[in-house]
């Protein structure tokens, strides 16, 4: 089953969540996953512009839109993204609080 489909499974728990985060970040960023962990920095570590985190966001927003309704990143939250894991706990967050 390709990654893209796990869409349909239910509820992600937070290792999903940065399971999803850091795929969808080595795919933007034509890396390979596993030298993404939560404490890359975009910028510094992964050398990511403000456009691979907008592609990340509309990636993000494009797969959790099936398992939460309404699933959006705030672009005034943009700023406070910076590194994986501030993806992961924002991410997480609103899909806790659904």
């Amino acid at each position: 089953m390709p990654a893209e489909t796990h869409t349909s499974q239910g509820p992600l728990d937070r290792d999903g969540v940065l399971d999803l985060v850091r795929e969808q970040m080595a795919d933007i960023l034509e890396i390979d996953p596993s030298t993404i962990n939560e404490g890359s920095s975009f910028q510094e570590d992964l050398d990511a512009d403000s456009l691979a985190l907008i592609e990340l966001v509309e990636a993000l927003e494009e797969e959790l839109s099936e398992r939460s309704v309404g699933f959006r990143i705030d672009d005034e939250d943009l700023e406070d993204l910076k590194t994986i894991r501030d993806a992961v706990d924002y991410v997480y967050a609103k899909l806790e609080a659904g």
